[in-house]
């Protein structure tokens, strides 16, 4: 008697579960790698976001002291003849000033890329790569 099942095909559930396991894997790995590159880029933006915000505080700081500087010596040198219009001037360049850079923080608010720009290129090319 001669026992050739090696030589056999394989019946077909085996076969198919063989196709789940490698497909489910191709899966669980591209899974894997894509949620590794989202965390990436999480991480990247915290750090980025952070440093924006410190040195943004810090901007502030040194710049309204500055301000508050000038305006101390505008008012000095003005103080004898033109009071009230120094203040006044300087209370209409403040209002200016704000309105510009808010209209500036607004631009720059809806302006933003997307901060996951590499996780979402990744997704199209393999949508593009898996779909005909």
């Amino acid at each position: 008697m001669n026992h050739d099942s090696d030589s056999l095909p394989p019946p077909a559930g085996e076969t198919t579960g063989a196709h789940g396991r490698r497909l489910g894997g191709a899966l669980l790995g591209w899974l894997h790698s894509h949620i590794e590159l989202l965390g990436i880029e999480l991480q990247e933006q915290k750090a980025r976001t952070l440093s924006l915000l410190l040195f943004a505080g810090l901007a502030l700081v040194f710049a309204l002291l500055a301000l508050v500087a000038l305006s101390g010596l505008i008012l000095i040198l003005l103080w004898e003849n033109y009071r009230i219009p120094g203040m006044v001037g300087l209370c209409v360049f403040y209002v200016l000033a704000g309105i510009f850079c808010a209209v500036k923080l607004k631009a720059a608010i809806f302006d933003e890329s997307s901060p996951f720009h590499a996780t979402l290129e990744e997704l199209a090319n393999d949508r593009e790569r898996l779909l005909p």
